[in-house]
This record gives structure tokens, C-alpha cells and sequence, in this order.
């Protein structure tokens, strides 16, 4: 089993250094200054007290690694559409694309069933190249909920969690989600496959669509957003919003938003990944995470008032620091509500 991990940042190089230590045959895509460290020091795992190095092959040029049985994308979402030409040479006729993203991913609609089977949506895959160029039949969702960070060029530090959900948009349990998930677990994580992936992708995106922003907005940690009355009902507003497009396309919540709440309350004084991207400069993922929950609102008829507000504000705020170009968004005027 042949994987390459396209985006080795913080939990692409996570991943790397356990599958290696499991045996797995595993190549990384990197670039600069982190690409060097691995290349002279190795790829560095730091959890607890604990140090894991390995010696991995790793690459900016897919083309020397030749194709792959699965590809695991853990680059921000709004980074893919810009390397699927460098990404050709890894694909070969039964390669498998893992997503392991924040957010909606391009392959949404794909046997989704209903009025809008096989629609793709602009906001996270402009002209539908991800769609035509990378395939829908190809992917694996997968749900990433472990936190880690890049501590210096190299070194990646584990902050909390190891679970990894998978699963096929078909809701089969096929040979190709079975060996990835063993391959999770052999390496010491926890990767469950799900029937209704799809669920599991809107559990999470459901606190990232109200907390990033309001992060990025406030610079408040979740512990602040969750217990302030004005913010919490903000976040509530805009959960509910995305809730009623989500049930609206067959999606089933397993928890109620208050609870959702409570358990994004209870992670304490953590910043959301946004407000980390404004704050260290980096661009900052909003087309994945909340313009297109609007994008799929103007497909369903459901009008999301709270959650265009904190958009907009959320968007020329990005803007304004040089960190999104609102290239996904330049239609905005055809989506909005008459």
C-alpha cells in the first residue's frame, strides 16, 4: 500500500511520522524551510514528554514518486484547486483521494441523491476543476478532529485528540475504507467508518462555521464566545441556520446545538484555527467553512440572515489584512437573496 500525504504541515506531518512508525509505506509533500528541516533532521513528533523522529521520504515534486494507492490531502481546502496539475502524477486508474480537510469537500454531491446529485459548488471548487480533474469517484471523506501545530521547520507538536472518521460518499463499506482505517488504527489512532460520513462533516463544520468567525472577529477563545450572552447567541443563530440546510439535505444531527455549544465551551481558552491563520498571517479559510454553507442555502431555499452578517464582516476583515481575496466569492451578488 503505496500513500503519499500531499500537504506534510501540521496534521499531514502528524500522520507521517505514525504511519511510518507502523510499518506503513508513506512519501511526504512539503516545501520550504519545513521540507529542508525533514530532510536533514527528519520529521519530528513531539506528544507529552515524548519524542517520535523518523526519516521519511519526502519531496515538493510528486512527479518522483510515481502513483499512489491513496492520497491524503491535509492542505487547507482552499489550497487544492492549486496544485491538481502537480498532483497528476501521483494518480494511477484505482487511486484513492482521502480528504482530510476542514469543511466541505468538492465531492459533497456525489452519490448524494436527490434534486442536487452531482452539483458542485463554487464557493470551495471554482469551474468544478477538483470535480473534473481529481474525480468524486476517487475520494474517501475523512473528518479530522486531533489538534497539532507546526512547532518549528520540522517538529510537529500533538495538542489533543487522535480520531479520524472515514467514509465512502456512497455510504459503502468498501476493501479501500476498510485497509485505510486498520492502517489508522495499527498506527495508534482511531479512524472509525461511517455509513452517513456526511453527518460526521456537518457535526464539526457546525461549530467551525459560528466560532471561527467570531474568533477572528473578536479574537475571543471559545470559553469567552461560548458563556458572553450576545456571542453565544450569535453562534447559536448561525448553527441553527446551517442546521436547517444541512436536515434539509438528508443530514441527521446526532446532538442539539446547546450541547454542541456546551462541548466547544468545555475546550477552555483555546483559539479557533482562523484566529490563529489572522493572527500569524496566513491566508485565512473561510470559503470552506462558512461561505459555502451560504452557497448551499441559496440551493435549498433557506435564508441564512445571522450567518451572511458575520460573513461579510469576517471576509473584509480578511481582506483588509491581505489574507483573502474573495476569489470563490466574486459571484456573491447572484447568491444573495432578493
Amino acid at each position: 500500500m503505496r500513500i503519499c500525504i500531499y500537504g506534510a504541515g501540521a496534521i499531514g506531518g502528524y500522520l507521517g511520522v505514525e504511519f511510518m512508525r507502523a510499518g506503513a509505506d508513506v512519501s511526504l509533500i512539503a516545501r520550504g524551510a519545513h521540507l529542508a528541516a525533514m530532510r536533514q533532521n527528519g520529521l519530528k513528533l513531539l506528544i507529552g514528554d515524548e519524542e517520535r523522529v523518523v526519516h521519511p521520504r519526502c519531496t515538493d515534486d510528486p512527479r518522483e514518486l510515481g502513483e499512489q494507492d491513496f492520497i491524503i490531502i491535509s492542505l487547507k481546502a482552499h489550497s487544492i484547486t492549486g496544485v491538481i496539475e502537480q498532483m497528476q502524477p501521483l494518480l494511477g486508474p484505482r487511486t484513492r483521494i482521502v480528504t482530510a480537510v476542514n469543511g466541505i469537500p468538492y465531492w459533497y454531491f456525489y452519490k448524494h441523491g436527490g434534486r442536487l446529485e452531482g452539483s458542485t459548488l463554487e464557493s470551495i471548487d471554482r469551474g468544478g476543476r477538483q470535480w473534473r480533474e481529481l474525480g468524486p469517484e476517487r475520494a474517501i471523506g475523512c473528518v479530522v478532529y486531533p489538534a497539532t501545530e507546526i512547532e518549528a521547520p520540522g517538529v510537529i507538536r500533538h495538542v489533543y485528540g487522535n480520531n479520524f472518521p472515514l467514509g465512502e460518499p456512497s455510504g459503502e463499506i468498501t476493501s479501500d475504507v476498510t485497509s485505510l482505517s486498520e492502517l489508522f488504527t495499527a498506527a495508534g489512532m482511531k479512524a472509525p467508518v461511517l455509513e452517513r460520513i456526511r453527518d460526521e462533516i456537518w457535526l464539526k463544520l457546525w461549530g467551525n462555521v459560528c466560532f471561527n468567525p467570531i474568533s477572528a472577529l473578536t479574537h475571543a477563545t471559545l470559553d469567552v464566545i461560548c458563556t458572553d450572552p450576545a456571542t453565544r447567541a450569535l453562534s447559536k443563530a448561525i448553527m441553527l441556520e446551517s442546521q436547517a440546510i444541512a436536515e434539509s439535505l438528508g443530514v441527521k444531527f446526532r446532538v442539539d446545538v446547546e450541547r454542541r455549544i456546551e462541548g466547544a465551551r468545555k475546550v477552555g481558552a483555546h483559539k479557533t484555527s482562523m484566529l490563529q491563520d489572522l493572527e500569524r498571517g496566513r491566508p485565512v479559510e473561510i470559503d470552506p467553512l462558512i461561505t459555502v454553507v451560504q452557497e448551499m442555502g441559496r440551493m435549498t431555499g433557506i435564508a441564512t440572515p445571522a450567518l451572511d452578517a458575520v460573513l461579510a464582516l469576517v471576509a473584509q476583515r480578511s481582506r483588509i489584512a491581505g489574507l483573502y481575496d474573495g476569489a470563490a466569492v466574486a459571484d456573491a451578488k447572484s447568491l444573495a437573496v432578493a
